[in-house]
Formats: C-alpha cells, structure tokens, sequence
C-alpha cells in the first residue's frame, strides 16, 4: 500500500471517530482542542490518554505509547500491521451502513408489540439498559432495504454487508437486535427460523469490553439477553462471550490483567471446563 493511500485511509477515519465506536470517552479537554481520557490500551486508573483530533494522533502518558489510527488499531486488536489495514478498511465501509441500520432498527421495536413482549417474556424492562444497548427489531420483508435506499446507500452496497439476500429481502426477519462492533446480531422470536444470526465476518470481541475491564472481578455470560438481565440487577461487572467459544481477541481480552472471571455460560455440554488464562482465575459459577 502506498504512501499516498495509508494517508487518505487515515483521512477517511479520523482518530476520534474510531476511538468513540470503541465505547472511549473523554474526561476533559484541553488547550488547542485536545483531549484526554482513560487509556484503553491499558488498566488507567487516571486519565493519561491524550488525542489530539486536529493532527488525529494519540499518545498514553501512561503506557508510553502513541501514533495514529493504525497504530492504535495495531495496538487495540493485538494484530499486526496488515491485519490493521484490513479491519480499518471494513470499519470504514460497515461503521455508516450499520449505525443506520441499528437506528432503523430501534424505531421499530416499540412499532410492533411482538417485539416488546419478547423482551418483556426476556426480563428485558428498562427503557435505559434498552436505550443503551441500542436494541432493536428487524420486522423484515424489504423495509430496511427501502429505508437505506432512501438514504442513499446502492444496492449492492446493502448486500455486501450482508444485509439484503440475494432476491433482495431483509436478511433479518423477525428478530430482536443488537448492534456490535462491526457486526450485528439477531434472535430470532419465531420458532420457524433459526435462533441466532450474524451478519458475514468477525463476530468481534467481547460485549462493551471497555465498560468493564477495569473491574477486578468479571462476570463473563453467554447470551446478550444473559448480559441484559444481569446489568439490570445491578451487575455491572458483566460482559459477553457471543456463545459459549471464545476467539483468540475475546482470549486475549480477558488476559490482559490480573482479575477474577466468573464463568455464569449454561451448563450443557457444548460447554468446555474451567480455564486457566495468565494470571487469572475463572470457574464455572451456576
């Protein structure tokens, strides 16, 4: 890859735009339009983290790291540099079509009281766990389709990201919605489909990872609706695998410090034992 073309990618997605679809935050900001936060990439007790999003760079104070959006995607996703370029590039051609789809999505799900009752039969009842999960619900047929038409978007666009089929239906239908990093998953409340769909491609890592990893102590949970009733309790120490397999990312995410993982996946036997990672410990819990 050229020069030239490294240049106009990091154009194309600037640093900050990246770091906030990775649930980073600022805390405050600083002369010339700076800013800093909690470092990411490491266990920050203290905001170190400067971004300065004029020049679209990053450098931690704490970890003594820093450079631009490849570096911290490098950096983030433990891959190297080729690997980087591949999932900045998807990002940058997912990141728009699915934030819209996720809002499409999000009006529909108090359209269609099916939906609603599925979360409620669920123990999904809070409108603020509901609102930032960003839940949703895929009627189906060609709405989506005819909705990101409108906006503009071709329709083979729509199908590569694996959205339309090949005759030009919603790939999703009839499903309860979640929007994940780069992906999106769908349950299905209709027994005459399969339970569980993701759109083409990584499911990614785990479930707002960043929320949590700085508690000592984790709960990690099999299913989104597993995670949903969990925080509603008041657990907000919990996230999710996707399933009951990690992939290496979701691995190396829950090594990446000392901490204490509880393992609340059900107890079935596509369900592997106890695991030992580093310095952690993990167990199964019922």
């Amino acid at each position: 890859m050229t020069r030239l073309a490294l240049d106009e990618l990091k154009r194309q997605i600037p640093l900050l735009d990246y770091l906030e679809t990775h649930d980073w935050r600022p805390a405050r900001q600083l002369s010339h339009g700076r800013w800093m936060g909690l470092c990411p990439l490491h266990d920050d007790r203290k905001p170190s983290f400067l971004v300065d999003p004029r020049k679209s760079l990053f450098y931690c104070y704490g970890c003594r790291r820093g450079g631009d959006v490849i570096r911290f995607a490098e950096l983030y996703h433990q891959v190297k540099f080729p690997q980087a370029l591949t999932l900045l590039r998807q990002w940058r051609g997912l990141a728009p079509i699915l934030h819209e789809t996720a809002d499409f999505y999000g009006i529909q799900l108090h359209r269609h009281a099916e939906a609603v009752a599925y979360l409620l039969q669920r123990g999904v009842r809070s409108p603020e766990l509901i609102e930032q999960m960003r839940i949703g619900y895929a009627p189906g047929g060609g709405c989506l389709r005819r909705w990101l038409t409108q906006l503009g978007y071709p329709l083979a666009t729509v199908r590569q990201a694996g959205l339309v089929t090949a005759i030009g239906y919603d790939a999703y239908m009839h499903r309860i919605v979640f929007p994940l990093e780069g992906n999106l998953y769908g349950r299905s409340i209709s027994g005459l489909a399969p339970p569980h769909r993701f759109l083409p491609g990584a499911k990614g890592g785990l479930y707002r990872w960043e929320q949590v990893r700085r508690y000592p102590e984790v709960i990690l949970v099999e299913g989104l609706f597993d995670y949903a009733v969990l925080w509603q309790a008041g657990f907000h120490n919990v996230t999710c695998s996707l399933g009951n397999h990690l992939n290496a990312y979701q691995f190396r995410q829950l090594c990446d410090h000392r901490r204490t993982v509880y393992l609340t996946f059900d107890a079935d036997q596509a369900s592997g034992p106890s695991t030992n990672c580093g310095g952690t410990r993990t167990f199964w819990a019922s």
